[in-house]
């Protein structure tokens, strides 16, 4: 997180304001670059090199892009859905512009974002049409920067962007400032110089810096990141075994007793063994064998199946493809299974639902501006659904089994199916009214 005091704010220190604030993001380019090459399987095993005539073998495995697909899926694999009975017109109106800027896509890339960095970010702007809209743009690119006072406020945020020719050449960059209530643009040659100059000042509706940050939890960290020394260990633990596989099958073929001479045909021996696949000693002294050294295979299984267990210990996401996971499990066990992930799935839930309440605000502010009925954000329900194979059978029994002691609505938020429990719940009791109605005729 990067804190400044809001005294900064000055336009007599923007410069300055600037130039520390682009430092001192710039001082962990190389850790992010790091955390997005292991996401794409780039992994420090293939600058790995060994003497010549060596097999080298640099195998990478994709532990990273696997927990971040199972964190991101098992807390938005069902898209966010929004609730507020007292308020029905203003709610409709956000439904809309969320569904204009397909919101859950959004949400999705954020996530994702947010798993790898340990932060997404979000962009909000108006279209040529005056629609709110939103966008995830790189981690790398892109940062808000908070007030020093204790309630940690957004200052303004800061997106940068490479300037480049029709050939690719450098010509600078343009630097997005997006403070409160106006956007400003800088065109620079450099990101860090003495001087920014004189910006390009576009006034927003947001009501707030429209530039959100989606943290991963409270240490800004990624999903895999504490686990990257033990995906090294397994990348040169299987590297070694596939190298250790090959040279024992170029193994040194050793002869005593006897000696190989070249052909008729003027094929050397180790053409002819080659070739030929066959051996022919002179008498029963002379012996060959093969000088290799012997493979503990199963220590080396053990091993690897140790890495693995803790790779997925330690990033609290289970391997689903383990034995652990097979047969038909009963909800609770499977519950007992992932309680890890759960736990961690929770944590990323609360970051993240803060920062979809500030986008909130954001959106009912625009609208607002726009003269749609005022969205009170704080009393909008926020609803995370788990992306779980479910056991209908046991569910259904579960709701029977409190009915009449919990209400229909609440039982009825707990079946994977239905969609508005609360429109499902009036549908129900209308149609019980009409069966009494019929009745009582």
């Amino acid at each position: 997180m990067i804190v400044r005091s809001k005294e900064h704010l000055q336009p007599a220190c923007r410069d300055q304001l600037l130039r520390s604030v682009l430092s001192e993001f710039l001082m962990g380019r190389p850790e992010r670059e790091k955390l997005r090459r292991y996401y794409e399987n780039s992994h420090p095993i293939a600058n790995r090199r060994r003497e010549k005539g060596l097999p080298n073998h640099c195998l990478s495995h994709g532990f990273a892009r696997y927990i971040v697909t199972m964190a991101g899926g098992y807390l938005l694999g069902k898209p966010v859905s929004y609730q507020s009975p007292d308020q029905p017109e203003a709610l409709s109106a956000l439904h809309k512009a969320y569904e204009r800027t397909d919101v859950s896509s959004v949400d999705a890339e954020l996530a994702r974002t947010a798993s790898i960095y340990g932060r997404g970010v979000e962009v909000l702007f108006s279209d040529e049409n005056a629609h709110p809209r939103t966008a995830a743009v790189s981690p790398e690119q892109a940062f808000v920067v908070y007030d020093a006072g204790i309630s940690l406020k957004p200052l303004f945020g800061i997106r940068f962007a490479e300037k480049r020719a029709v050939d690719h050449q450098l010509q600078g960059y343009r630097i997005e400032m997006y403070l409160p209530n106006c956007l400003e643009v800088y065109e620079t040659p450099q990101l860090l110089c003495p001087s920014y100059g004189t910006p390009e000042v576009t006034p927003h509706f947001f009501g707030g810096v429209p530039m959100i940050e989606y943290w991963n939890g409270e240490d800004e960290q990624g999903d895999f990141t504490a686990v990257l020394s033990l995906i090294d260990a397994y990348d040169r633990l299987e590297s070694d075994r596939v190298n250790d596989k090959e040279q024992f099958v170029d193994a040194l073929l050793v002869i005593t007793g006897a000696r190989l001479e070249t052909d008729e045909q003027g094929r050397t021996p180790a053409q002819q063994l080659r070739q030929d696949k066959l051996l022919y000693l002179p008498d029963q002294e002379a012996q060959a064998s093969y000088l290799a050294r012997s493979l503990p295979e199963n220590d080396v299984e053990v091993l690897r199946r140790a890495l693995k267990s803790d790779i997925h210990k330690f990033s609290l996401v289970p391997d689903l493809t383990d034995e652990h996971f097979a047969g038909n499990s009963s909800g609770v066990a499977m519950k007992f299974k992932l309680l890890g992930l759960d736990h961690l799935i929770r944590i990323k839930e609360r970051w993240f639902r803060e920062a979809l309440r500030e986008r909130l605000r954001r959106f009912a502010h625009f609208l607002g501006v726009q003269g749609v009925k005022p969205l009170d954000a704080e009393n909008v329900q926020l609803i995370f659904a788990r992306s779980l194979p479910v056991n209908d059978l046991e569910i259904s029994q579960t709701v029977m089994n409190y009915r009449g002691f919990v209400p229909d609505e609440m039982l009825l938020s707990q079946v994977p199916f239905v969609q508005d429990a609360a429109l499902t719940a009036a549908r129900i009791q209308s149609g019980d009214e009409r069966k009494e109605t019929t009745n009582h005729e």
